[in-house]
């Protein structure tokens, strides 16, 4: 099994927000289908780009939060309210037509707050193996199941993990960890206006088959999708999602 490969080529832009300046980069070419724009995930942002080049039948950004990955250092350290904030602070910059905001793992809870304030600029929500599923709301419990889950190989991630991993350092990764563990999705869910799509790994073992269902069924307009693969399945299979992305363009997603 080998790693996917990185795209070649994207543009990389920076945007003032509250918060400071965040890096976004963008992927694919101007379509009819309403942009994707997608949030890091725990401290790392660079695995998600080859399941973004795979959704070529639309443009995609890819959003780091303020302090890690690209982006510029924050003042005072930020909630996952904060980072929400810094997310709809680059969607009115932007100036998109309504997105399909999608998060994958810890970005499911940064994704899911930004849609909910900014409801004019999102068009759906895609929570990717979302977190945090209510059996590993702890860190002795969260880690637990994290370790389950690296039982499935996943060639060339934890390469691409550690620079940015380096760059925020274990104390701000403690502190996310902390900050995530106290938020609570399902009390999210229920009061967004848009569709819903929920993706779960089938061998996810952080996310429980039982808790996206539950998410799904929160929404008012919901689905659950199963991707093959442990939680990390957008590195493993980066061309999984894009189809029932897709689907939920087609259904009337920002028209």
């Amino acid at each position: 099994m080998t790693p996917p490969a990185l795209p070649a080529e994207y543009l990389v832009r920076f945007t003032d927000t509250r918060h400071g300046r965040i890096r976004s980069r963008l992927l694919g070419r101007r379509q009819d289908a309403p942009p994707v724009v997608a949030v890091m995930g725990m401290a790392v942002s660079s695995y998600q780009l080859p399941a973004l080049a795979a959704l070529s039948w639309t443009r995609a950004h890819l959003v780091d939060l303020p302090g890690l990955a690209g982006s510029d250092d924050t003042p005072h350290r930020l909630d996952v309210a904060g980072h929400a904030e810094a997310v709809c602070d680059w969607l009115d910059a932007a100036d998109l037509p309504p997105v399909i905001l999608t998060g994958h793992s810890s970005g499911t809870q940064v994704a899911a707050r930004a849609a909910l304030a900014r409801p004019d600029r999102v068009a759906a929500v895609v929570l990717a193996a979302p977190t945090v599923d209510p059996k590993a709301r702890s860190v002795p419990r969260a880690l637990y199941y994290w370790r389950r889950d690296l039982r499935i190989p996943t060639p060339g991630l934890n390469r691409t993990h550690r620079p940015e991993w380096r760059r925020a350092g274990l104390r701000q990764i403690v502190r996310l960890v902390r900050a995530l563990l106290r938020d609570r999705l399902e009390d999210v869910v229920p009061n967004l206006a848009c569709p819903v799509l929920v993706l779960r790994g089938e061998q996810d073992e952080l996310c429980t088959a039982r808790w996206a269902r539950r998410l799904a069924e929160l929404a008012d307009d919901g689905r659950m999708v199963d991707m093959p693969g442990p939680h990390t399945f957008l590195w493993l299979d980066p061309e999984a999602w894009s189809e029932p992305i897709r689907e939920l363009a087609d259904a009337g997603a920002g028209r």
